[in-house]
């Protein structure tokens, strides 16, 4: 039986409106029996579109607020649990790590940049996007991946405004949205929202269609293992995202090169 001294414990920061990533994540994490524990703290989040008072609900300010309440339960890592960044700008992910971190002292982990160290361990540069969002944030998704030299070659979106409503999508639904995106043989599929059901039908799509998934709530839990000295590799059933390599360091704060901006 592991001491508690050991227990490597993970702190998750989570949109107040989602209801899959903590059931996925706990079950995810269950992997490494009492030697883990994950735990989370909410900040508001309830729509999402390009709207000014959607973009303020990723302001600095709450979310350092939830990451010190995090802090008090003495985690080895702090995960920002969500995809804002992705039509926000990577930058953004890459400022609010290093804000946690000084504040904290803690090291941090972000689902979008996971997403980056994720295509770069598969050598992916064509893929494909599933999401439940609008339009308009889908464009800037696209648009953003484009300027960072990524092709997106075939995308999925829902025209969901969210955030509550994302989840009641169901997996089959979520997986036939991956089936039509494979047929442009993208060099993997992006799941981009961390309160959709894609996370049980990675492994399944990946079987079907010969195309990695990468899944917001899986990747976030890969990265964050990593960070908090855990190995994700001990993690099946959930796509082939947990036997990757993964850092346990915070190198991918820097932008990469890929001939285009850091956006």
């Amino acid at each position: 039986m592991t001491a508690p001294a050991d227990i490597r414990r993970v702190g998750m920061l989570t949109p107040s409106s989602n209801t899959v990533l903590e059931p996925y994540t706990q079950r995810m994490f269950a992997a490494f029996g009492e030697a883990a524990s994950v735990h989370f703290a909410r900040f508001r989040v309830v729509e999402i579109s390009m709207s000014a008072g959607s973009v303020g609900q990723f302001d600095q300010a709450p979310i350092l607020d939830a990451a010190a309440r995090l802090a008090e339960a003495r985690v080895h890592c702090i995960a920002w649990n969500g995809t804002s960044a992705a039509w926000l700008g990577l930058d953004k992910d890459r400022e609010l790590a290093r804000a946690i971190t000084a504040a904290t002292g803690i090291p941090a982990a972000t689902a979008m940049l996971a997403f980056d160290e994720a295509l770069q361990a598969l050598g992916a540069r064509r893929i494909g996007l599933v999401t439940p969002y609008l339009s308009e944030v889908q464009e800037r998704i696209v648009a953003n991946y484009a300027a960072r030299g990524f092709e997106v070659v075939a995308e999925e979106r829902l025209e969901d405004p969210g955030n509550f409503s994302f989840a009641l999508h169901t997996p089959a639904a979520i997986a036939d949205q991956c089936r039509r995106v494979a047929k442009a043989k993208p060099d993997a599929i992006l799941i981009v929202c961390t309160n959709f059901r894609g996370a049980p039908i990675a492994a399944a799509i990946e079987a079907e269609t010969g195309v990695p998934v990468l899944d917001s709530v899986a990747v976030t839990a890969w990265k964050a293992m990593a960070v908090a000295g855990l190995d994700p590799a001990r993690v099946t059933g959930w796509g082939g995202a947990f036997r990757l390599p993964a850092t346990a360091s915070l190198t991918e704060l820097e932008p990469e090169e890929h001939g285009g901006s850091t956006s």
